[in-house]
């Protein structure tokens, strides 16, 4: 595989399964990707979502770190208008000295919720507005200590955590080549804007001490099995699932609910949503992730496997990991 590839876990709750189980499997899956080779292993901030139990983002990624030795562990990402920069600085400086040199803070501006969620946070969309100078306030607490300063992130301070702007739109590129900093778009579930979103990060980076040249990371769905009949059951599953998260409640629909929306205009948004996806078995994947890293000019891939077992999912990041020669 000519770039890296890494593990976006969604910590989903599957139908008749527990938290516990999910934060079991997650550990598992994180032991088994380490192994594997897979670079990173990233949680996205979510709230109020009932199939998605990676609302306490920092405690998880602690979690993980300490059941595995090297893999690299993050945010992707901490949705920071729901913060202060402060509780991120002290929370990652944390894990950073805890864990060093292996954690990551990727950062959106999305809320990761609703409205009666932003409610229950004590927020307002127009935090969303401060974006770029909270992400600049952050990465200063995460520097090292400057004269006069008077507020500090302990632990924080001096760790210089590694910063990520993640993105669906213009908007992030530009940041992220302003601040020098690395990108992630969220292709797996937002495609329309990945082309010119990077094709503009990388026009306009302007290099940083910490980042001399730009980096892409972008993310994609795979559904691996070990034939092409079984891979398309699980991408259809998928369908499925996204169709029970689009729906007021957020719960999973019955297969037959789940197939009438799929089949109403609005399955053509939730395919498109899951475009940017490699299903099959080994050899179908590796060519389909090959071309989507040089359609994406990917620095590295990070992968999303919604699979309706734990073990389906495991499987799909194993074959993975042997079809595109990450094992050894």
């Amino acid at each position: 595989m000519p770039v890296p590839v890494s593990v976006l876990d969604l910590a989903t709750v599957r139908p008749g399964g527990s938290v516990r189980e999910t934060f079991d499997a997650s550990v598992a899956l994180a032991q088994d990707a380490e192994r594997w080779g897979y670079r990173r292993y990233w949680f996205a901030e979510h709230h109020n979502m009932p199939t998605i139990a990676s609302s306490a983002t920092a405690v998880l990624i602690g979690h993980i770190a300490g059941s595995t030795s090297t893999i690299r562990v993050g945010a992707g990402g901490i949705m920071l208008p729901n913060h202060s920069p402060l509780v991120i600085a002290e929370q990652f400086g944390t894990l950073e000295t805890l864990y060093p040199g292996r954690i990551d803070l990727g950062l959106g501006r999305a809320p990761g919720g609703d409205m009666a969620m932003l409610q229950a946070l004590r927020r307002s969309p127009t935090d969303s507005d401060r974006f770029p100078q909270d992400v600049v306030e952050l990465q200063a607490l995460l520097g090292p200590e400057r004269p006069g300063q008077t507020v500090r992130a302990t632990p924080g301070t001096g760790t210089e955590v590694p910063l990520i702007i993640l993105g669906s739109s213009l908007f992030g590129a530009r940041l992220a080549a302003a601040l020098g900093l690395p990108y992630s778009f969220a292709s797996h579930f937002a495609p329309n804007a990945l082309v010119d979103a990077v094709t503009t990060y990388r026009r306009e980076y302007r290099p940083s001490d910490a980042n001399p040249e730009p980096y892409v990371i972008v993310a994609m769905n795979v559904f691996a099995a070990d034939t092409d009949a079984d891979a398309h059951d699980l991408y259809h599953s998928a369908l499925r699932a996204n169709a029970g998260r689009l729906t007021r409640s957020g719960l999973p629909l019955s297969d037959e609910d789940a197939d009438a929306v799929l089949a109403s205009p609005a399955g053509d948004q939730i395919r498109h949503m899951l475009r940017h996806s490699a299903v099959g078995s080994p050899a179908t994947v590796r060519e389909q992730v090959e071309q989507f890293a040089a359609h994406a000019q990917a620095d590295e891939i990070i992968v999303a496997s919604n699979t309706p077992t734990a073990e389906a999912r495991r499987r799909s990041y194993e074959l993975l990991a042997a079809a595109v020669d990450l094992v050894g």
